[in-house]
């Protein structure tokens, strides 16, 4: 591999590690996607290794000692920004798998609460229900307490009609005594008025008969 080549392709190689780092650290999860980032971090790092070997390789073939031991200098620098990126990538491993196991942590206890929230909801229904069972028989109660009043208000009015029909009835049978009656006295009344007329006669017949004898008697010669 040519030298620009090689220092070329260390140079990609660092960047996109550092790249895949950050990913790392940033994984929401789940584990399987950390396991695929890993294994691709794995293989950058070992085309690193490889270039950085190249490299080293290239030092020792220089001519010249001050161009193999500027080589070999960067060679260094190489390896320690490698291992500077090993560690960030063992750091990142660990905030990604604790931030994973809070989160299943955190699923977990929603799930928790949700089955609780779920209980609790059955328990409301359940308690719901009964209340509106309870309601439903109270109402039926008070329907057949108000069907059974209705009952007696109609065998009362029932009653009521019977005695306004035998009240009427008896109205009716008083009306034609009464009719009767008044018939009777007015008859009565005529009978009276005739027996006072006759009397009236008979009395003025009386006086001019005595008149008359008293005239004949005292007063001969009239």
């Amino acid at each position: 591999v040519p030298l620009r080549v090689c220092h070329q392709e260390i140079v990609k190689f660092d960047l996109e590690i550092k790249a895949a780092v950050q990913d790392i650290r940033d994984c929401p999860g789940p584990l399987s996607a950390l396991t695929e980032l890993n294994a691709a971090v794995k293989e950058k790092f070992r085309h690193l290794r490889g270039r950085i070997q190249d490299l080293e390789e290239m030092a020792k073939e220089q001519d010249k000692e001050s161009e193999k031991q500027a080589l070999l200098r960067e060679v260094e620098n190489h390896k320690k920004q490698m291992l500077s990126n090993q560690a960030a990538w063992r750091k990142a491993n660990l905030a990604c798998k604790i931030a994973i196991d809070n989160s299943e942590k955190d699923q977990l206890l929603q799930g928790r609460d949700s089955l609780r929230q779920r209980k609790t909801t059955k328990e409301s229904l359940a308690e719901s229900a009964s209340n509106i069972t309870e309601s439903l028989m109270s109402i039926s109660r008070m329907m057949s307490q108000q069907v059974q009043q209705s009952e007696e208000t109609v065998q009362t009015l029932a009653n009521s009609s019977r005695t306004i029909l035998e009240a009427n009835e008896e109205f009716k049978s008083m009306s034609g005594t009464i009719q009767l009656g008044r018939k009777l006295i007015t008859k009565y009344n005529r009978r009276e008025l005739t027996d006072k007329l006759l009397i009236f006669l008979a009395l003025a017949l009386f006086l001019a008969t005595v008149l008359y004898i008293l005239k004949k008697r005292l007063f001969p010669f009239l």
